[in-house]
């Protein structure tokens, strides 16, 4: 909150929040997110969000960029991102009832179905 703070002392136009959940507790985090959407709507500053929680950052975000080893594979308003069902799987955890094996996930991996 104090480095949230002191940023906004500047004015900016833009703030980035890097890792925001990084070590704290899921409480905290919900405050934190609540806090900056209050921020953007209440001051109009934009805010770009890096992530590593999918599910932390599609709750908040109007649209999001995928990186998967500094590549951008998938982007899209949060709806097309949440009715994704590779984000689905493999960032939120749902599975379509039959559960996918590490060797198909590794084959995924390297045919890169999201570039399409």
């Amino acid at each position: 909150m104090l480095a949230i703070a002191s940023a906004l002392m500047c004015q900016p136009e833009l703030l980035l929040v890097d890792e925001l959940s990084l070590g704290l507790a899921p409480v905290v985090v919900e405050d934190l997110m609540a806090r900056l959407l209050q921020i953007r709507d209440q001051l109009g500053i934009t805010i770009v969000i890096v992530e590593q929680s999918a599910a932390v950052a599609l709750a908040v975000a109007d649209y999001g960029y995928v990186l998967e080893n500094g590549r951008v594979v998938l982007d899209g308003d949060r709806a097309r991102l949440l009715s994704h069902g590779d984000i689905q799987e493999f960032y939120l955890g749902h599975t379509s009832g039959n559960r996918r094996s590490y060797r198909e996930v590794k084959q995924y991996r390297r045919s890169r179905r999201w570039y399409g």
